[in-house]
Formats: structure tokens, C-alpha cells, sequence
């Protein structure tokens, strides 16, 4: 028998891709968001470094034609300041002078004092040290009752929130312990 001609065959060729494709269409579907962002972002970050390469080659040429300035105009160092370290009453260092076409400097910041906040003073109560079942409790901290919250009973937890709520009932302590309480009875 003879073989059909070859444009026939190509067709047969590609009805039968074309139906393989079909076949896999709903899976192509699926994944076509995700190919599809995926090569935005891939594009995108091509053309980020094509420029970012472009910029580097351009400050080298540019820096190739200017000269480096010595001191450059924006800078200010320390050596600037008067010699009892304070700025200049004008504004104006003695090693550079305002030029028309020049923005002037502007001078540093007022220093500013800082104040160091005092710690809040502890809640003056009648019984400062706290109840006998952790004594101390009244002056702890939050991170010095956490430390110790794991070895003690539920009635325990419950003296010391009874003790936090009618001494001050400080609300992260409070909060602690409520919640301590509500772990250690649902275990």
C-alpha cells in the first residue's frame, strides 16, 4: 500500500494534538494564573536590572567626565564647626560661602534634652507584700509572676486574683492570672 501524501498526514498529525490538548485543557486551565503571573514577574524583574545596569554604566561614563569635588557642597563635618563645637552664628562654615545660585544650609536641631521617665510607683496597700501563697506578689513584676505562675494550685491562682482584684486590680496582672487560671483548669 502507499503511503498518503504528506499534507495529510500532517493534518491527521495535528487533529490528534489538537485533541491531546483538549484532553489536557482543564489542567492547562488551572495552572495558566499561576504561569501567567509568574512570567509578569519574571519580565518585570528583567527589565528592573536592565535598567538598574543602564544607570550604572551612565554613572560611570557621567563620573568618568566630571571631576571628583573635593569637598562636596552638600557635606558638612565636624571639623566645620567653630572650634568650641558649636555651628557658626550664620549658619555659613568658614571653609565655604553661600554662592547666589546655592540653597542655604539649615542649621542642626535645637539639642533636645532627654527625660528619663520615672517608674510608676508601686500601689500602697495595706498588706504590700501579697498573699502567704506566693509572698512578694504585690511588688513583682509581670515577667517575675510569669515565672512562677506554672507552680501553683488553682486555688492558688484564685487567692492571688482574689488578692489583685481588692489591692489595686493592676489589669495585666489581672489578665495573667485569669488566664492562667482557664489553662490550668481546662488541662
Amino acid at each position: 500500500m502507499k503511503p498518503l501524501p504528506l499534507p495529510i498526514r500532517i493534518a491527521a498529525g495535528l487533529v490528534a494534538t489538537a485533541v491531546e490538548q483538549a484532553r489536557n485543557l482543564p489542567r492547562h486551565a488551572v495552572e495558566f494564573p499561576v504561569t501567567a503571573v509568574s512570567q509578569a514577574l519574571q519580565a518585570s524583574m528583567r527589565v528592573q536590572q536592565t535598567i538598574t545596569e543602564l544607570a550604572i554604566k551612565g554613572d560611570r561614563v557621567l563620573g568618568a567626565l566630571r571631576p571628583i569635588e573635593e569637598k562636596p557642597s552638600w557635606a558638612t563635618f565636624d571639623e566645620d564647626l567653630d572650634g568650641d563645637g558649636e555651628w557658626p552664628e550664620n549658619g555659613v562654615t568658614p571653609l565655604r560661602r553661600p554662592e547666589p545660585e546655592r540653597i542655604p544650609v539649615a542649621r542642626p536641631p535645637a539639642k533636645v534634652e532627654t527625660i528619663t521617665p520615672e517608674p510608676p510607683a508601686p500601689v500602697e496597700t495595706g498588706d504590700a507584700s501579697g498573699p502567704n501563697v506566693l509572698p512578694g506578689y504585690g511588688h513583682m513584676t509581670i515577667p517575675q509572676l510569669r515565672a512562677r505562675l506554672r507552680n501553683l494550685s488553682v486555688d492558688d491562682l484564685h487567692t492571688l486574683l482574689e488578692w489583685e482584684n481588692a489591692h489595686g486590680a493592676r489589669a495585666p496582672f489581672v489578665t495573667m492570672l485569669t488566664n492562667r487560671i482557664a489553662t490550668v483548669t481546662t488541662s
